[in-house]
């Protein structure tokens, strides 16, 4: 269907200027429509970035940890799509601003000139046919005045022409006087026929060419108006549409994400990352106080030493003791540290093939009471671990399990430092034999000192690296020895009422489950302070009776409080059995007595003697 606003609407000029004017407000609102829309995609993209900023893991931060976890892995995988997903939406507000903002808006500028152009000759044509009309109007009015006024003069002279007492002269005078009205009512005809031809002729261009082809300008613009306005709707839709199918790809990211997630696998890394490679505890023993009490020889009946027949105050105090006080001074007095390791090459005097030593007995009532006094220390030690201290450097303030980890991820870090000195020197010895073979390149001998400089961080990287593999095989020693059950046996034998062990494996070191050592000077001042409370309940007792004979296979030098010096094939006195810590209790002569590492003695234990039966 098509219509012509110039023959349609030729008298609704007004109308039409009030229709455009609110065209273009439209467009002015839409616009301001989309513009909004812009400000909100960026304002989201923004609050989704953010978001995804927040949940970002932290650098240097126990978050980084967590991200071994697949469930961990899959939210930082999220959080990554939730970024590019961020970014479809600022790429949504780009193109609304690009392709419609910015384009409707040079739009409206130019329909405003243009509308203002046709309706500014429209208003010049109507004022030119409104002319034309007064004219005609004037003339007309003029040409009736005269008509009348002939018609007067004409009257008058036949008035006067009748008159038979009026003069010739007179009625001469009205003759001419009715003549000359009658000309210029004459005159004003003929200029009233041509203003009226004119206007007719005026109007009929003004109606019929000019008003309609200004119309259809106006019609034209108006109609180019909506298209630009509904290209504007498409462009939207399309802006949209357009980044649906990277949406898509994240959205299946979060979805793959989602499915990456593996219940089993996170549950074997909670094992690997929290496992301490101790084994549980043994089962705890009955104590019998009903019965009388009796003692080991090695933890000597305080009544058999002091005389059944004496009494005195310590006695009935000494009954509430099921240990003898000098026994709870060496477990409150023995070392703090773990024992060292034997040599790797054995003295000829050891047995390497001898028998195994015999299992560690349970835990007495008074190591466990040495535990219990000790526990708050450790438990400082295990907090200090779980805020991030950095602990020593051989890490061995961590369970074996999760020692072992770390001095394998140390050594990896040095390796990887390694590697790119190794690269850096192989690069400035190359950039040298160039310097050399073309001198006017550079100076050889510029290069010499950074490859010294490179040359001594190799050399101490290579010695942190030996320094820790040496403390990683040492760790993985021990695990191996605690997680094989043949080498965990002891191999008993008799000979001649003697039972000789070799105890070439490595130590047991003294570790707190949590596996941090109990050194703390606080702790022993706090033990001697206790100790000290035991000597009102208890008298001078007599030394420990011997359990046993052992031989030195290596040197020791003691230099800790409670140790003894042995030189390698010296026979001494066993006083007191490895309790698990890897420490023996021996003695020289009556005045010398204190621990040795077990690994480097064989201890021969005497069947007959009593101390080889221990009380619990």
């Amino acid at each position: 269907m098509s219509c012509r606003w110039g023959t349609e609407l030729w008298d609704q000029f007004d109308n039409l200027e009030k229709h455009t004017h609110w065209g273009i407000e439209f467009v002015e609102r839409y616009t301001k429509f989309v513009k909004e829309r812009s400000e909100i995609e960026i304002s989201y993209a923004k609050q989704i970035r953010n978001l995804s900023k927040k949940y970002q893991p932290k650098k240097n931060s126990r978050e980084e940890d967590e991200y071994k976890y697949t469930s961990c892995r899959a939210f930082l995988m999220t959080l990554n799509e939730l970024n590019d997903y961020a970014g479809q939406h600022e790429v949504i507000a780009e193109n609304l601003t690009t392709h419609i903002i910015c384009e409707l808006t040079r739009y409206i500028q130019e329909l405003k000139a243009e509308r203002k152009s046709h309706f500014h000759d429209g208003r010049r044509a109507q004022q030119h046919i409104e002319n034309s009309w007064k004219q005609l109007e004037s003339s007309k009015r003029r040409f009736e005045r005269d008509c009348k006024e002939a018609d007067r003069a004409q009257q008058y002279f036949d008035k006067i022409d009748a008159d038979i007492n009026v003069t010739k002269a007179d009625v001469e005078k009205a003759r001419q006087q009715a003549q000359l009205k009658h000309q210029v009512a004459e005159d004003s005809k003929n200029e009233y026929l041509t203003y009226l031809q004119k206007f007719n002729k005026e109007q009929n261009e003004h109606y019929y060419s000019l008003i309609p082809h200004i119309f259809q300008k106006i019609q034209e613009m108006e109609e180019k108006r909506i298209e630009k306005v509904g290209e504007s709707m498409k462009t939207y839709a399309e802006v949209n549409r357009k980044v649906l199918p990277i949406v898509s790809k994240c959205l299946d990211g979060m979805t793959n994400a989602a499915a990456s997630i593996e219940p089993t696998m996170v549950s074997s890394l909670v094992v690997e990352s929290f496992k301490s490679g101790f084994e549980p505890p043994g089962d705890v023993e009955v104590e019998d106080y009903s019965l009388s009490m009796r003692r080991t020889v090695s933890e000597s009946s305080y009544l058999n030493s002091r005389g059944e027949g004496k009494p005195s105050r310590s006695n009935s105090r000494g009954k509430l003791w099921p240990f003898k006080r000098n026994k709870l001074m060496s477990l409150l007095a023995s070392p703090r540290q773990p024992p060292p390791p034997p040599p790797t090459s054995p003295s000829p005097g050891a047995v390497p093939n001898g028998p195994q030593s015999p299992q560690q007995p349970k835990e007495p009532l008074s190591h466990r009471l040495n535990e219990f006094m000790t526990s708050k220390h450790k438990m400082q030690c295990l907090r200090s671990l779980t805020r991030g201290g950095s602990g020593p450097e051989d890490c061995s303030h961590l369970p074996p399990e999760q020692r072992r980890k770390k001095l394998q991820a140390k050594i990896n870090d040095i390796n990887k430092e390694l590697q790119k000195e190794v690269d850096q020197r192989d690069a400035l010895t190359k950039m040298k034999d160039v310097y050399v073979k073309n001198p006017h390149m550079g100076d050889p001998d510029s290069v010499d000192p950074r490859l010294e400089e490179i040359g001594q961080d190799i050399d101490k990287l290579e010695l942190d690296s030996r320094k820790y593999e040496a403390w990683l095989l040492e760790v993985e020693t021990r695990l191996a020895e605690k997680s094989d059950p043949h080498r965990r046996q002891s191999g008993l034998y008799d000979s001649n009422a003697t039972t000789p062990v070799n105890n070439n494996c490595a130590p047991v070191n003294r570790e707190s489950p949590d596996g941090s050592y109990t050194e703390d000077h606080s702790t022993e001042h706090h033990l001697k302070s206790r100790s000290t409370d035991f000597d009102d309940d208890f008298d001078d007792e007599d030394p420990l009776p011997t359990i046993g004979t052992c031989k030195s296979l290596y040197p020791f030098e003691g230099q800790n409080e409670g140790t003894i010096s042995m030189a390698e094939g010296e026979l001494l006195y066993v006083i007191e059995e490895d309790k698990g810590d890897g420490w023996t209790r021996v003695r020289r002569n009556e005045d010398e007595e204190g621990y040795v590492p077990t690994s480097y003695i064989k201890v021969f234990f005497d069947t007959n003697a009593k101390g080889a039966m221990t009380y619990i």
